[in-house]
């Protein structure tokens, strides 16, 4: 099995809660920093794919609530992809990627059947 691949920011509590659970776990991982390095869109698009944009999206954030009535309204998938490779901060994270898996946010349980 791959290591594990987390995308965020780092600075996020809820980034900083799977760091930290992955550490005590004696989990590797590989971090992708969307303030430091582009937005994979292979793996956005893939996420949006197996949780729908609606999910992946953060609706609930300030970058979210920044965005354009019009631009909101009209939000499909290829709107979503490219809105958020614009704006990183609106992807939910974590984004886990463990082989064929997809994990949104950070879940205790479903990290624990998934990296164990």
């Amino acid at each position: 099995m791959a290591a594990p691949k987390i995308y965020g920011i780092k600075n996020c509590d809820t980034m900083k809660k799977a760091f930290k659970w992955m550490d005590a776990n004696g989990v590797a991982y590989d971090f992708h920093d969307y303030k430091k390095e582009e937005v994979d869109k292979d793996v956005l698009i893939a996420a949006i794919k197996i949780h729908g944009w609606e999910n992946v999206i953060n609706r609930r954030g300030t970058t979210w609530r920044k965005l354009p009535d019009d631009i909101k309204e009209s939000m499909d998938e290829n709107k979503a992809v490219e809105q958020a490779a614009a704006n990183p901060s609106m992807i939910k994270r974590p984004l886990l990627l463990q082989d064929d898996k997809i994990l949104l946010g950070f879940d205790e349980k479903s990290y624990e059947n998934t990296l164990k």
